[in-house]
């Protein structure tokens, strides 16, 4: 009997149409996706770019506006303590004779008692 080797030859050629095909095709793709990564990281960068450029004006911007800003006022001198004013206030009663000795000191206490 004889072996018939034209079925199995086509079949080898057939697979090896197919492997290469397919081969073909994911490198193809492969490509693609390399070409997509690329133009998204120019973007990327791009768009890093500009967020600089932005950033390095207000920058700049402020460092003007500050520039040109006038001084700002020296700050007033903190508000007296009301304790102090209302101790003051007894000092110049006891001074002025309208408190007694006994009475300043009975104020005096009273309002640090307070603190």
């Amino acid at each position: 009997m004889l072996i018939r080797r034209r079925p199995l030859l086509r079949m080898a050629t057939t697979a090896a149409v197919v492997g290469g095909a397919s081969y073909v095709g994911t490198r193809k793709a492969a490509d693609a996706a390399q070409e997509q990564a690329a133009q998204q990281q120019q973007l990327y960068d791009a768009q890093q770019q500009a967020a600089q450029a932005q950033q390095e004006a207000a920058q700049a911007r402020a460092a003007a506006a500050q520039a040109s800003a006038p001084p700002a006022a020296q700050p007033e001198a903190p508000a007296e303590d009301p304790t102090i004013a209302q101790l003051k206030k007894f000092a110049d009663l006891h001074t002025a004779g309208v408190l007694s000795d006994e009475e300043f000191a009975q104020a005096k206490a009273k309002l640090l008692a307070g603190l």
